[in-house]
């Protein structure tokens, strides 16, 4: 009996020194600083869909577009990825003219040239799939000036709509901070 309490006792004591703490619980995840959107439209029975992530103001308007601002860190300045994150992606089913740019079927990624905050330029280039910030102008498809204007208010969240004016025309804005850019498109 005795050799059993002993035998218990330390059984006890080694399961007692060998126990470890739970790790602590991870706190839990908030949402992505820039979380990822989709928008798509058809016009002429053509589908257009755009890809993106959406970063937000966060109270640094008017300090994300100028020479010194938040964009003109990243490695391409003044090409912008147009998002956050991995690069924005334009899919279309049927072939399209962005401005006077004529864009096949398929998929593509778009960069905008914001040398001159108040003159942007679209980019579309033959590159798919890569970060955001690995940006090739030997793949560019072509470039077309976008027509400018003023939110009405900040725009907090990075936003691209898609909208069908009728016929086979249709409008592609991207809106942020203090800009709103547009560009008529039509399909094939």
């Amino acid at each position: 009996m005795k050799r059993l309490l002993v035998c218990t006792s330390l059984l006890f004591v080694a399961a007692t020194l060998f126990a470890q703490p739970a790790p602590p619980k991870a706190p839990p995840k908030g949402p992505p600083a820039s979380p990822s959107a989709t928008v798509t439209a058809t016009i002429a029975g053509k589908t257009i869909t755009i890809n993106y992530n959406s970063p937000s103001v966060k109270g640094r308007a008017g300090h994300i577009f100028t020479k010194d601002g938040l964009i003109s860190h990243d490695s391409t300045y003044p090409v912008w990825r147009a998002g956050a994150n991995g690069a924005t992606m334009l899919e279309n089913d049927g072939g399209i003219t962005a401005g006077d740019l004529k864009v096949p079927s398929g998929k593509y990624s778009l960069y905008v040239d914001i040398s001159d905050p108040d003159h942007w330029v679209l980019i579309v280039n033959k590159q798919i799939g890569q970060w955001g910030t690995k940006y090739d102008k030997a793949e560019d498809l072509g470039r077309v000036k976008m027509t400018m204007s003023k939110p009405l208010e900040t725009v907090e969240n990075l936003k691209y709509t898609l909208e069908a004016l009728g016929g086979t025309t249709g409008k592609l804005t991207l809106e942020w901070e203090n800009h709103a850019a547009s560009v008529l498109i039509a399909v094939h």
